[in-house]
């Protein structure tokens, strides 16, 4: 992607928080028919290799699994905080009335050779992992007690899991862009962190934390 220096964040610490944080992933690959994208939530495991390795799964019917070109690095895409900046929040925009709209986003792009695993055991193992930690934000979110993977009939489970095939994408390269307003002046993102902070939407108040963080 274009990356100005000014936008780049290449702290691996960081890019996986946004992973964890925003974990649905847009997986590109190529395969004999060409270019596929696919919707997936993935787990970042900070641990395995240096960069840190991708987990997901998808239907076995899905044919992504069946003939990718493992030749050619797969991509996968994690979107974090996005939201359109009007110009009226500026302090510029009254003394010269040079501005214009933009977008800001924070962004990260995961590269590797992607494994497939057919394994009923992994497949378990990653599917009770998975669960475990969206049910836990969702109990912590309603106070809801949380689902788990063995509250399923045994039978039904195997079923289940007999349906879906592993991904395993060891990173090899990853970058990230959060365009954030670092190219304005102090007075200027002062505006923006004022001007979504006043609105009632979930995504403005955290960019305009993004923005105050970066500033």
């Amino acid at each position: 992607m274009y990356l100005p220096a000014h936008f780049k964040e290449d702290r691996t610490p960081v890019l996986h928080e946004l992973i964890r944080v925003h974990p649905f992933a847009t997986l590109v690959m190529l395969d004999a028919t060409g270019l596929v994208a696919n919707h997936l939530p993935m787990e970042i495991d900070a641990t395995a290799g240096p960069l840190g390795t991708l987990r997901g799964h998808v239907a076995r019917g899905n044919p992504i699994w069946k003939s990718p070109r493992l030749d050619v690095e797969a991509l996968a895409v994690f979107h974090g905080p996005q939201h359109y900046i009007t110009p009226s929040y500026y302090a510029t925009k009254p003394a010269t009335g040079k501005v214009v709209p933009t977008w800001n986003y924070a962004t990260v792009h995961a590269y590797g050779t992607l494994r497939v695993i057919d394994d009923a055991a992994w497949l378990r193992s990653f599917v009770e992992q998975l669960t475990d930690r969206h049910e836990a934000e969702h109990a912590r979110a309603t106070g809801d007690a949380p689902w788990h993977v063995g509250d399923a009939p045994e039978s039904f489970l195997e079923k289940q899991l007999a349906a879906i095939v592993g991904l395993e994408l060891p990173i090899a390269r990853i970058e990230g862009k959060w365009k954030v307003s670092q190219n304005r002046p102090a007075e200027d993102r002062a505006g923006v962190v004022a001007g979504l902070g006043r609105s009632d939407d979930a995504a403005a108040r955290a960019m305009a934390e993004l923005v105050r963080e970066r500033g």
